[in-house]
């Protein structure tokens, strides 16, 4: 009753699904990066996606894994109980033969061969589990390599997509209407500057001393010169009229 037991434990079916993750693993490791993104309308978004069904993929890859090595254990504490069992129907058989009850033991020894059976069913359900895990090890260390290439090249093109949007609105902003408002501005600001100027410089014209400003020491060494010429020519002039004088 015991080895019908442990023949009919229900083990996970999971053949069929260790298939389909191995086909969506290996279609992630094989493809091309370089070249989806080159296909993709928005990169940014491709590449979140690859980076998400990667991150999917591996989680689900490892519990796969965890699962399977779960089972081998089991079957394994299994084995150990049908290697026990066999055991038992061996000292069983050598009891009814001692007793010349030999339908008895040709019993037991059927007893002994199921679960003998059963010990290599397990073993090579085991030996296709310990395969399955190292190829799940292999899938796993092949994605990570990939994630790590799709999370570098994210960073690579977010960097670049950024740099490309800033070109384009400073090009939209240097040819919008604002520019041309703004340099006009710059131009009435230059207009106002160049008037201030102007009256800056109308007040270092002569006619602005007349009103009470203090000459410069420049100003009035040129007094001082044009006094001693104006008093050279008014000499020259009383000269020339006393020589015409007829008194002399």
């Amino acid at each position: 009753m015991e080895i019908d037991r442990i023949r009919l434990y229900p083990r996970p079916q999971t053949g069929v699904r260790r298939m389909g993750i191995f086909s969506r693993t290996r279609d992630i490791i094989a493809a091309n990066i370089t070249d989806m993104l080159d296909k993709a309308e928005d990169p940014a978004k491709m590449i979140r996606l690859i980076i998400l069904e990667m991150e999917e993929t591996l989680v689900e890859v490892r519990s796969s894994a965890a699962r399977s090595l779960a089972e081998q254990k089991e079957m394994r504490r299994h084995i150990a109980k049908l290697e026990h069992f066999q055991a038992d129907w061996t000292e069983k058989a050598q009891l009814a033969l001692s007793k010349d009850r030999e339908d008895l033991a040709r019993a037991a020894l059927i007893e002994r061969q199921k679960a003998a059976d059963l010990v290599a069913q397990l073993q090579r359900e085991i030996a296709t589990l310990e395969e399955s895990v190292r190829a799940y090890e292999d899938d796993i260390d092949k994605l990570q390599n990939r994630l790590r290439e799709a999370r570098q090249r994210q960073r690579s093109i977010m960097v670049r997509l950024e740099s490309a949007e800033h070109r384009v609105r400073m090009r939209t902003l240097m040819s919008s209407e604002r520019v041309d408002a703004a340099m006009a501005r710059f131009d009435q600001l230059e207009r106002r500057v160049d008037y201030a100027e102007g009256r800056a410089d109308s007040l270092d014209l002569g006619g602005q001393r007349g009103n009470g400003a203090q000459p410069s020491l420049a100003d009035e060494i040129a007094a001082l010169e044009s006094n001693d010429k104006v008093d050279r020519e008014l000499e020259a002039l009383k000269r020339k009229l006393g020589d015409r004088d007829p008194s002399n």
